[in-house]
C-alpha cells in the first residue's frame, strides 16, 4: 500500500480526491516518503485535523514552521517571525495587534468600498463577452481590498502582486525558474515593507501599516517582525481568496443545476453557497505541524520532531462528517468545513474573505448569468495551494443582452 500526494505534478490535473478517499479508508495517518527530505505523517480525516489544530502544545507551528520542507538556520528563523509559524503565547500577542481590523464591525464598514470595487471589476469585462476569469476578475478584488487595508499605494501594487505570485508559485516553472527567485522576491518585499513602514512613521494613516508601525515604536515588534507581518497579510489576504473565487466559479460552471438553483433564490442560498465553495475548493491544500513529544495517533507512533501534515481538502470531504461529500450542494447545511482552519490559527481574515466572495458572486450571477468555459483551465503546479492560473470564459456581453 503506497500513496503519493506530495508530487506537485499530480496537482496540475486537479486535487487527487480519489487518493484522499482511499487514504481516509485505508491509511488515515500515513507515513509519506518525501523526495530529498525525511518524510512526514499525512493526516487525512476531519476529526484528526480538528484534534491536531486544537493542541498546539503537542503539534507546534513554530518548531519547524508550516511547510513540509524542512528549513534551518536563518531561513527558519525568518519564517518563525510570521504569525502563521508561531505558537502561543507569541501567536496571540501578534494576532492581537491587528485583530480589530478584521473584527465584524470593521469588516462590515468595508462593504460599500468592496461593492464599488466589485462593480468596477465586472464593468471592465461585462461588455467584452469573454475574459480570463482568473486574471481579469478573481485576482483583482482581493488584491485591491488587502492593498487598501494595508495601505499600499496604487502605483506599487502590480510589483508586490508579482512578488507574491513568485513566492507561492515556487514549484511552477511557468511562474518562476527556480527557488532562488522566490527568495529574491521575499527579500524585495521585506525591503519594500521597511520603506513603506518608515514613510508611515513620518506620515501615519488609518491603515494596517500605520497600526503595525505603532507596534514597532512601542517595542512590541522588531523591524524584521514587521516586514514578515506585512508579507503574511498581503500574501494570505490575496492568494487564497483569489483561488476560492476562481474555484467557486468553476464549481458553478461544472454544476449548472446548482447554479440555476442559486440564481432562483440568491438571497436565501448565497450564504450557504459561499460555505460550500469553501468546502469544495479548500484553497490551502495542507499545513504542517511538528510533534513536540512522542504521541500516538490512530495507532501510529509519532515521534518528537516528526512532521505532521494536515490535508484540508481530504478533511472537507470526510464521509464520516459530510453527507454525500462529493456532491456540490449550494444549500448544504450544516457545513462545518475546515477551509479556514480551526483553533488558534483559525483564519484571521475569514469574515473579510466571506464578504468579498459573497459580493463578487452577487454581481456575477446578476450580470454574467451565462458565464461558461471557453478553453482549458490551467492549474498551478503546487502541492500547497489549490490554485488556478488561467480560466478563459465566455458570456453574453452586457450591451448585447440589454439590446436583446
Amino acid at each position: 500500500m503506497k500513496f503519493d500526494i506530495f508530487d506537485p505534478d499530480i496537482y496540475v490535473e486537479g486535487i487527487p480526491h480519489e487518493t484522499y478517499r482511499r487514504m481516509r479508508a485505508e491509511a488515515p495517518v500515513y507515513w509519506h516518503d518525501e523526495p530529498g527530505g525525511r518524510g512526514y505523517w499525512a493526516v487525512m480525516k476531519y476529526e484528526d485535523v480538528l484534534h491536531i489544530s486544537r493542541d498546539p502544545g503537542t503539534y507546534s507551528s513554530q518548531r519547524g514552521a508550516t511547510f513540509i520542507k524542512d528549513h534551518s538556520g536563518d531561513d527558519l528563523s525568518a519564517m518563525q517571525m510570521m504569525m502563521v509559524n508561531m505558537d502561543p503565547p507569541q501567536h496571540v500577542r501578534f494576532r492581537n495587534l491587528v485583530k480589530h481590523a478584521f473584527a465584524p464591525p470593521s469588516v462590515r464598514a468595508l462593504e460599500p468600498k468592496i461593492r464599488t470595487a466589485v462593480s468596477r471589476i465586472v464593468d471592465n469585462v461585462a461588455h467584452k463577452g469573454q475574459c480570463d476569469f482568473v486574471l481579469d476578475v478573481a485576482q483583482m478584488l482581493p488584491l485591491e481590498v488587502i492593498a487598501d487595508m494595508i495601505g499600499v499605494p496604487h502605483e506599487d501594487r502590480a510589483r508586490i502582486f508579482e512578488w507574491s505570485n513568485c513566492m507561492v508559485g515556487m514549484d511552477d516553472p511557468e511562474v518562476q525558474a527556480d527557488f532562488s527567485q522566490a527568495t529574491a522576491a521575499a527579500m524585495q518585499m521585506y525591503q519594500y515593507a521597511g520603506e513603506l513602514g518608515q514613510a508611515r512613521v513620518d506620515s501615519p494613516g488609518d491603515d494596517l501599516i500605520s497600526m503595525l508601525m505603532k507596534g514597532v515604536a512601542d517595542g512590541g515588534l522588531s523591524a524584521m517582525e514587521f516586514a514578515s507581518f506585512f508579507m503574511l497579510l498581503f500574501v494570505a489576504g490575496n492568494e487564497t481568496t483569489r483561488n476560492l473565487i476562481a474555484g467557486g466559479m468553476l464549481a458553478l460552471i461544472e454544476h449548472p443545476e446548482e447554479r440555476e438553483r442559486l440564481m432562483r433564490d440568491p438571497e436565501k442560498l448565497l450564504p450557504t453557497a459561499v460555505e460550500e465553495m469553501l468546502r469544495w475548493v479548500s484553497p490551502l491544500i495542507y499545513f504542517r505541524r511538528t510533534a513536540t513529544r512522542d504521541v500516538v495517533l490512530r495507532g501510529q507512533p509519532i515521534k518528537e520532531n516528526d512532521k505532521v501534515v494536515m490535508y484540508y481538502g481530504s478533511a472537507n470531504r470526510d464521509e464520516s462528517v459530510f453527507q454525500d461529500p462529493y456532491r456540490f450542494d449550494v444549500g448544504r447545511t450544516p457545513n462545518d468545513h475546515l477551509a479556514f482552519g480551526v483553533g488558534q490559527h483559525w483564519c484571521l481574515g475569514a469574515g473579510l474573505a466571506r464578504l468579498e466572495i459573497k459580493l463578487m458572486f452577487e454581481e456575477l450571477l446578476k450580470r454574467l448569468p451565462d458565464i461558461r468555459l471557453d478553453g482549458s483551465v490551467k492549474r498551478l503546479r503546487s502541492n500547497f495551494l489549490n490554485a488556478t492560473k488561467s480560466m478563459p470564459v465566455r458570456f453574453t456581453a452586457e450591451r448585447m443582452r440589454a439590446t436583446g
